[in-house]
């Protein structure tokens, strides 16, 4: 098994060597897709069986979190990333499917999918709406509080015109942020749902894919619109505020089992 969930990551890498065709630096963009097809091992694992399910499952977390949600936080702070934003944001959009294709396709090709008697448990659906919200909200607090602690520290230099950004949009700005908080969570209703883990290992892994794919694997190439130093400190940062949120809709959206027996029981009563 180890062999193939080392095969799976390998392989699952290198579609993203793409990106090197016009940059170089092929053994760091592999590095990236190694990284990030690690992430979904546990998805590969646990997760739905065969292609279409996984494919369902790991697109749109790779679209949202990985393309959409940097897309945007590139507009708002990256003044110079503006003139070619349709382009960019087209190119990874192609890009990561591929990745999410091939990362469908290896988990039945590698025989990776175990058996497993667990079940994902999920509440009712209208709780589950108003918690996917409350997660929204509970990412803008991570940000708030992460963000301003790298900016005061970090990245004040790299940045220097940014509060001028964000006093500019106002309320926006934090409606912004609760609407990606949002977003990233719906995109990883998917795997919440379906990863047929126990409560808390399903939390982690599902945090460790929020980071990987919003912070890690992307800032692990080099680009041009941040240094070295910027890339490792926004990979920290991103580690701060996704890893929080996939963790806090796990355990928000995913009743532990002693809850899930009571409710049965009382419904069994009635």
């Amino acid at each position: 098994m180890m062999a193939r969930v080392l095969l799976y990551c390998l392989i699952g890498g290198l579609p993203l060597t793409m990106a090197s065709l016009g940059g170089g630096h092929v053994a760091l963009w592999w590095l990236s897709g190694i990284a990030l097809a690690a992430a979904f091992v546990p998805v590969a694992l646990y997760g739905p069986r065969g292609l279409f399910g996984q494919l369902a499952v790991i697109a749109p977390a790779l679209f949202v979190i990985t393309v959409f949600c940097s897309w945007t936080e590139a507009m708002v702070f990256v003044p110079r990333f503006r003139p070619n934003a349709i382009a960019n944001l087209a190119g990874a959009t192609v890009m990561y499917l591929i990745v999410a294709v091939a990362l469908a396709l290896l988990a039945p090709a590698l025989r990776l999918t175990r058996s497993s008697d667990r079940v994902a448990l999920h509440r009712p659906a209208a709780a589950a709406a108003a918690l996917v919200l409350a997660c929204g909200l509970a990412y803008v607090i991570y940000y708030l509080i992460f963000g301003a602690l790298t900016y005061q520290y970090f990245t004040r230099d790299f940045y220097p015109d940014a509060p001028q950004q964000v006093a500019r949009l106002g309320w926006w700005f934090w409606m912004m942020q609760w609407g990606r908080g949002v977003l990233m969570t719906v995109s990883l209703l998917p795997i919440v749902f379906t990863l047929r883990m126990e409560r808390w290992p399903a939390a982690l892994a599902v945090g460790a894919i929020g980071w990987v794919a919003g912070g890690l694997a992307p800032l692990i190439p080099p680009n041009e619109l941040m240094g070295t130093t910027q890339r490792m400190i926004h990979v920290v940062e991103i580690l701060t505020q996704n890893a929080p949120l996939g963790i806090t809709a796990v355990l928000l959206l995913r009743p532990g089992a002693d809850a899930f027996r009571q409710r049965a029981a009382l419904v069994q009563g009635r």
